[in-house]
């Protein structure tokens, strides 16, 4: 069952910008597994743009925001066909077992200008609808 939807865009360059004028600023972001996977890239600033993203939406999906999240405890990963998938730390990780959200499926674009995410949280037992 859908527990929560959530849907994020950034604009690359506007991420290449912050990246270089604050470059510690990547550790508070982005785990270290991602900050190596974005550098190997030959345009890194698309790929923690994607990923960016990606955090955003899932915080979004689990309808929480920040709130106590660290950045890096929402991790974008990817499996052996290159398939993004998302693995969840520390509190987000607890808030998402509070909300029966088992697994969070993601889905990552991006043009010239911008990188787009979109997650879904999924998990057992009905949707949950109040009027």
């Amino acid at each position: 069952m859908v527990k929560g939807i959530g849907v994020d865009i950034v604009e690359i360059h506007r991420m290449g910008r912050v990246i270089q004028k604050y470059p510690r600023l990547l550790s508070r972001l982005f785990t270290l597994q991602e900050q190596e996977y974005c550098q190997s890239r030959l345009r890194p600033h698309l790929h923690f743009a994607a990923r960016f993203a990606a955090k955003e939406a899932v915080l979004k999906a689990l309808g929480t925001g920040l709130r106590g999240i660290k950045w890096t405890d929402v991790e974008v990963c990817r499996d052996s066909f290159g398939k993004p998938f998302v693995r969840l730390k520390g509190k987000a990780a607890s808030i998402a077992e509070e909300k029966g959200a088992s697994d969070i499926l993601i889905s990552l674009s991006f043009s010239k200008e911008s990188a787009i995410a979109f997650a879904l949280a999924m998990g057992g037992g009905e949707d949950t609808c109040t009027s």
